[in-house]
């Protein structure tokens, strides 16, 4: 599907290597927000388009190192409602310099260890070497503001040596969801949001589906999204 269609905007991606999942629907209408929102490795631009739908008064700076993604998140996003608070920036965020956010939103590259893939582009989107951890943690670090949250959504087999990366720059885990694709299933997915601050983290365990459809949590975390 070239135009993947939600209910305030559409998303072109016959040049992006990476299209429109799951995984990036549930980190745009699932992360922490605020008024100054980072989205690192932007891809198609979904998810920062999500996450100025559901904080209008956020202004949303969307990075990526591939300038055809970048092109195309330029293309959807002046296509938008929201194209005078989202601006997209041909950058890694290893150099990337600019404000502080109160929010980083990041997909991040997690076959860190698995065989690369033929197309260079869709190897640099979903393999760690162009982004590591460490790297994010990096980032985070220094472009967050004191108390501002980074969310990020993860295989659950590599959630462990991410948390352990961002707890060397002082991040703890503040909320966590372990998500199902069915209740039969263990959890392959996870949501993560960090934070400096030491407070008990926020855990749940929800579920994409059910034997109807797709389950009443997801139905309603996506509600303001999907077309159906």
């Amino acid at each position: 599907m070239s135009i993947f269609r939600f209910k305030q905007f559409a998303i072109s991606q016959d040049r992006c290597a990476m299209k429109v999942g799951t995984d990036g629907v549930l980190l745009g209408a699932w992360a922490a927000g605020g008024t100054r929102i980072l989205d690192v490795g932007t891809g198609t631009g979904l998810v920062a388009l999500m996450m100025a739908q559901r904080f209008p008064e956020a202004r949303v700076t969307a990075i990526d190192v591939d300038e055809g993604a970048v092109e195309q998140a330029r293309e959807n996003v002046a296509a938008s409602p929201f194209a005078d608070r989202v601006e997209v920036v041909w950058s890694d965020v290893q150099s990337f310099v600019g404000q502080t956010f109160d929010a980083i939103v990041c997909n991040p590259p997690y076959f860190a260890n698995s065989l690369k893939c033929p197309d260079s582009r869709r190897t640099l989107a979903r393999h760690s070497d162009s982004l590591t951890a460490a790297d994010l943690a990096a980032a985070a670090d220094r472009l967050l503001c004191s108390d501002g949250m980074l969310s990020v959504v993860l295989p659950t087999d590599v959630m462990a040596a991410f948390e352990a990366a961002v707890a060397d720059k002082g991040f703890a885990v503040v909320r966590q969801c372990l998500v199902k694709t069915s209740n039969r299933r263990p959890a392959k997915r996870c949501l993560l949001t960090f934070c400096r601050s030491r407070a008990t983290a926020e855990t749940s365990v929800e579920c994409l589906a059910d034997g109807a459809g797709r389950s009443e949590w997801y139905s309603e975390l996506t509600r303001d999204f999907y077309l159906w």
